[in-house]
């Protein structure tokens, strides 16, 4: 499995070819990950006509009698899109914490391995704003 997406490969060949030689580390593939779910999360449902199911559906309506079970539900959706479209991590664990700070906002970690070296534990803080932005640390 590549461990750059395609326009990162691109990049990186068009550097080589002008004699900037970077080797790749395993800081550059998290890197990589970190861009890719900041875009796959900020993505609409609906929006990319190829992938109808690519990104995060309306949570506004999503199912439960309680707040653990729509947190639960939450949970499982989100990951179940980065376990789709994210191929480069496996054992995926989501877990949503509220915001102490912000009231409005709330926090989940993404907790995984590399899929390729199963070795190396990653895990992504990552905060849902206000306005609806995802951010990724």
């Amino acid at each position: 499995m590549l461990r750059e997406r395609l326009l990162e490969r691109i990049t990186r060949l068009e550097k080589e070819e002008k004699g900037d030689r970077e080797k790749s580390t395993g800081f550059d593939e998290t890197r990589s990950i970190i861009q890719h779910l900041i875009r796959l999360l900020n993505t609409r449902q609906g929006s990319v006509t190829t992938l109808p199911d690519y990104g995060v559906p309306d949570l506004t309506n999503v199912p439960g009698d309680s707040v653990q079970e729509i947190r639960q539900n939450v949970e499982q959706i989100l990951q179940k899109i980065v376990q789709k479209y994210e191929p480069r991590l496996a054992k995926i664990q989501m877990t949503m914490n509220q915001s102490e700070r912000d009231s409005f906002a709330f926090r989940f970690r993404i907790e995984a391995v590399l899929a390729e070296q199963e070795d190396i534990p990653v895990t992504f803080e990552t905060v849902v704003s206000t306005d609806g932005h995802i951010g990724i640390s």
